[in-house]
């Protein structure tokens, strides 16, 4: 396999591992442009999300998705926002208080585990974060023992099978790819939905 300048150098299932986008890239996260270019609302949508469910908002960033799902799932509910990056999780924390938002809680995971309790969460949303992730088996195994009975894990992900996507390679998955992987961790293909401009919206679910 030929090494991507933008990779680990470090391979998974025959996919080069992205490096993780660093605390410089908050201004990137918060672009004002974004909301057009991803349509957070048609993925928000898909998410089906309930009042009084736990989300998991696994590579968090500085909250782009954590504090639009917060009010989807209500004061009962709870959003568990994970970053490995103490920056990160500082913006959060402090994007929290600013927002009066009470129902989303930081969490320091490690590159091998998220540090999420066991059979609570309902479901994990990934937003161009797992082909980033330094162990993916070990990561999503942790997630799966997290995940109540019927829990589902989303994926958003660019297209690897556009080419006129304007992202580098390593950073992009296939639909293959990503089913195969999640198939050597026990999680269920559900769904895939393309009713986003670059991403793919891909949808599994914890059958046993």
């Amino acid at each position: 396999a030929i090494h991507d300048q933008n990779g680990t150098g470090k391979f998974y299932m025959g996919r080069e591992i992205a490096q993780v986008m660093g605390p410089g890239g908050i201004p990137w996260l918060d672009r004002p442009e974004r909301d057009d270019q991803e349509k957070p609302s048609i993925v928000l949508d898909a998410l089906k999300l309930r009042g009084g469910e736990t989300v998991v908002d696994l590579g968090a960033g500085s909250g782009y998705f954590t504090f639009r799902i917060a009010p989807r799932v209500g004061r009962a509910g709870k959003v568990l926002a994970v970053e490995i990056q103490d920056e990160m999780l500082q913006t959060i924390r402090q994007r929290a208080q600013a927002l009066k938002v009470t129902n989303v809680e930081a969490v320091k995971g490690s590159e091998t585990d998220p540090n999420l309790p066991a059979k609570a969460v309902d479901l994990v949303l990934m937003v161009d974060v797992y082909h980033e992730l330094a162990y993916p088996f070990e990561v999503m195994t942790k997630i799966h023992e997290a995940l109540k009975p019927g829990g589902r894990v989303v994926f958003v992900e660019y297209r690897k099978e556009d080419p006129d996507v304007p992202i580098k390679l390593v950073h992009k998955m296939s639909v293959e790819q990503v089913k195969r992987e999640m198939k050597a961790v026990g999680l269920a293909h559900m769904q895939t939905l393309e009713t986003l401009p670059l991403q793919h919206i891909l949808v599994f679910e914890k059958t046993q």
